[in-house]
């Protein structure tokens, strides 16, 4: 993820871009994010109510077992969209306080190919839900009309484990995660600003390095997998400001051991409103980068001949501090996730190779584009 799914994280997320945002009562008494919340672990993996919005996202790189050239993207995401602050009163099982949203995808390197997947359920027993801590099942849902099957998210007692089947999009992958390295906060505490205002924040940490194995299956022939991926979750009631209009947010894994957690929110005219990074030591030690730290630039931009989206679609990077200069290079031109379900809803997460100024692989990353286009705007 992001709020930030980065910029708000992503997945940050990307997210609570829910049309559903006008369904909630005027009455609703949101939480906001706060610098002195008490964290619980591992509690706090699963669904925090009270909160508005709230987002669980992964991101990696998978290589074929059986042949390690042939390389694939994926991304999966669990959405709670709160329509109320608490559950309804009565004795139903039928009463809803949130929505249920996933998005899933699928880059296939060798075939040049991008496939999305989306499903947006009610929180009921038989559509999809969030479970309860210590119940290994932090969030489930029906599949996608037309698929049999469920996508679920699981914690293993170490780390997390997805699920996903989508029969039209023809993909599907089963995902054990690890971690490398201990889970960080994004922001002192894990408190994230996303502006100046008091409630433009989320709580938000990151598993930065997990080993990941698994199977992936694209039109129906399965192949055993194995990489790295990054997961984040973030939850909040309020994140983006009036003037703030969608995010770019990186999520980088050098090949030294270090990762970088970047984000950037824009304001009508796209220029940068607010912007804060994590540094993250192959230790595992998080430093925060305040803006004047580091420097990105869009060095390239492609247009998408479905929504007529023009996004960035390369980067320099610099972090002068810590002998960064990257370049950061999309794996596929075309990463845009376009919904079927929320109308004008479709923004940019890709699968991208950091290289050095010679052009030497540093490492790995994922980058997410929200806001972008007059018709995709996040209501987060």
């Amino acid at each position: 993820m992001t709020t930030s799914r980065g910029t708000v994280s992503g997945l940050l997320a990307l997210l609570a871009i829910v049309a559903s945002a006008p369904l909630v009562a005027a009455t609703t008494a949101w939480r906001p994010a706060a610098p002195d919340y008490g964290w619980s672990f591992p509690r706090d993996h699963w669904a925090r109510p009270g909160y508005r919005t709230e987002w669980w996202y992964l991101t990696g790189h998978l290589v074929a077992a059986d042949e390690p050239t042939r390389r694939f993207g994926y991304q999966f995401t669990f959405f709670r969209v709160g329509l109320l602050d608490r559950r309804p009163d009565g004795p139903s099982t039928w009463h809803t306080a949130n929505l249920v949203m996933g998005h899933a995808a699928v880059s296939d390197f060798a075939d040049r190919r991008h496939r999305f997947g989306e499903l947006l359920y009610r929180e009921t027993p038989l559509l999809g839900g969030f479970g309860r801590f210590p119940d290994p099942r932090i969030a489930w849902s029906r599949a996608p009309a037309g698929t049999d099957g469920t996508w679920t998210l699981d914690w293993n007692g170490a780390a997390f484990d997805v699920a996903v089947t989508d029969r039209a999009q023809g993909f599907a992958f089963r995902l054990a995660t690890r971690p490398a390295k201990p889970l960080v906060f994004q922001g002192p505490s894990g408190f994230s600003r996303k502006g100046e205002g008091p409630t433009a924040a989320s709580l938000y940490y990151s598993f930065t390095r997990l080993h990941t194995e698994g199977t992936l299956a694209l039109d129906g022939r399965s192949r055993a997998v194995r990489g790295q991926s990054w997961m984040d979750k973030e939850f909040g009631s309020g994140q983006l400001g009036e003037r703030q209009v969608g995010w770019d947010w990186f999520s980088l894994q050098l090949s030294d051991g270090r990762e970088l957690m970047l984000y950037l929110l824009r304001d009508r005219q796209g220029a940068v409103d607010f912007a804060r990074g994590t540094l993250v030591a192959a230790s595992g030690a998080p430093r925060y980068l305040e803006p004047g730290e580091w420097r990105v630039r869009a060095t390239a931009t492609w247009k998408s001949p479905a929504t007529g989206t023009t996004y960035p679609a390369r980067w320099s990077l610099e972090v002068p501090a810590e002998g960064l200069t990257l370049d950061l290079v999309p794996e596929l031109p075309d990463q845009e996730n376009r919904s079927r379900l929320v109308r004008g809803l479709h923004y940019w997460e890709g699968a991208v190779t950091v290289r050095g100024a010679d052009g030497a692989p540093l490492g790995l990353g994922y980058v997410e584009l929200v806001g972008y286009g007059t018709e995709s705007r996040p209501r987060v």
